[in-house]
């Protein structure tokens, strides 16, 4: 059974690089939901295109690197890399961010639970700080706060 969760997963990061939105969702149980603990925002139902639709808009080559997946059970979890040039408009809790033009390479940990070959729940681990910092939003922060 871990194989077959292993390989949903693997399917779904296949269908987030392609930017298929409407396989995105249906790779969810109906009532399937998606946290973005960097920022503690859940999506449910046709929200849940909202992440990888924010970040490919962001991030237009943007990629996925998989190090090492873990299945026990219906629990698959992945060590990951967040990476692309930020070529497009970050949407944020604390606004847009505008393009940067610099490259992001962040570590992330995802962790799935599969329910009858679907994602029940998804809950990324994205490193905000470290994405932040890539993109120099942190530099230009601790430059106002220094103000």
């Amino acid at each position: 059974m871990s194989n077959a969760n292993e390989t949903t997963v693997r399917n779904a990061y296949a269908v987030a690089e392609r930017k298929d939105m409407e396989g995105w969702i249906n790779a969810f149980t109906p009532d399937g939901v998606f946290t973005d603990n960097s920022i503690g925002v859940s999506y449910r139902g046709r929200d849940l295109d909202y992440p990888v639709r924010n970040y490919g808009t962001a991030f237009s080559n943007m990629h996925r690197e998989l190090y090492h997946v873990y299945s026990a059970g219906n629990v698959v979890v992945v060590q990951l890399a967040l990476q692309g040039t930020n070529d497009g408009p970050l949407q944020t809790p604390f606004g847009e961010l505008p393009a940067t033009g610099k490259k992001m390479d962040a570590p992330c940990c995802d962790v799935f639970e599969i329910e009858g070959g679907k994602i029940k729940r998804f809950d990324c681990y994205p490193e905000g700080s470290i994405i932040f910092a890539q993109l120099g939003v942190l530099t230009n922060l601790g430059a106002a706060l220094r103000r």
